[in-house]
């Protein structure tokens, strides 16, 4: 993976970097379709964490090795458990990177071709945004295995329609990307082969605008999506006074006053 900066520790499951302002996490399980282990979720969830702690990181791709995105929770795990207490830490851990995502502060791309399933879904739907490739398959498959789609449930609940995510969840039957993006589900189909360098220019866009102004305002309208109506407007107003009071607000709107907007490589640190 092309990078400007090195990894600062060695994963087996995921591999990470950084191209300019934008990081880069790959799922590294190909011979297993980058299902989730318990080791690829703890490592995916340290690598977000440590790129959204990145200064120089603005936005984050995040793709897959191989043939697939991925295509969910390895179940060969399932034995390694009895109790019901067992398999709850379990799972736990395997969607530790759908709370991560949503709450950290940095944008976050999917980059998705060949399968995104069960978890891999849920990781899809969780992200900000998602390019996929000509050809990829969505699709909630647990009940396939005698189990559902509970987890993954919850962030493809917040992009869909009730109708739309009840058909995933309950027939599990596969879509494609066009349908994904009729849906709603992803953002744009590009043609195969072409999912990472279309997220990359997804991403472009945000690393050229404030970075302080993207952060806060992700986190903002992730906090007020759960607000009654007047709440979230009342809270928006707190966080946007907030926002002016930055030097990336003072700097940008001189700038912009000026006829001069600022570049990528211009806003200043907070």
């Amino acid at each position: 993976m092309t990078s400007d900066a090195p990894a600062p520790e060695t994963r087996e499951t995921v591999e990470t970097g950084r191209s300019g302002h934008v990081g880069r996490i790959t799922l590294s399980r190909p011979d297993a379709m980058n299902t989730f282990s318990t080791q690829l979720a703890q490592e995916l969830d340290d690598a977000l964490h440590e790129l959204d702690a990145d200064p120089e990181v603005r936005a984050i791709v995040v793709d897959g090795a191989g043939d697939a995105f991925s295509a969910g929770i390895d179940i060969s795990e399932h034995d390694d458990h009895e109790s019901k207490d067992a398999y709850q830490e379990w799972v736990a851990r395997m969607e530790e990177p759908f709370h991560t995502v949503v709450e950290m502060r940095t944008p976050v791309v999917a980059a998705v071709h060949g399968h995104a399933a069960a978890n891999g879904l849920g990781l899809v739907a969780a992200c900000d945004l998602a390019v996929a490739a000509d050809g990829t398959k969505f699709g909630a498959t647990a009940p396939k295995v005698g189990l559902f789609c509970m987890g993954p449930a919850v962030p493809v609940m917040t992009s869909l329609t009730r109708k739309r995510y009840n058909e995933m969840l309950l027939t599990g039957e596969l879509i494609d990307a066009e349908t994904a993006l009729d849906w709603g589900l992803i953002n744009r189909v590009v043609p195969e082969g072409e999912h990472v360098e279309g997220a990359m220019e997804l991403a472009e866009p945000m690393i050229e605008k404030s970075p302080v102004g993207i952060q806060m305002g992700k986190q903002a309208v992730t906090e007020m999506a759960g607000l009654e109506y007047h709440e979230a407007i009342d809270y928006s107003n707190e966080r946007f006074a907030e926002l002016c009071t930055t030097d990336n607000a003072r700097d940008g709107i001189q700038a912009f006053l000026e006829g001069d907007p600022l570049g990528a490589e211009e806003w200043p640190d907070e």
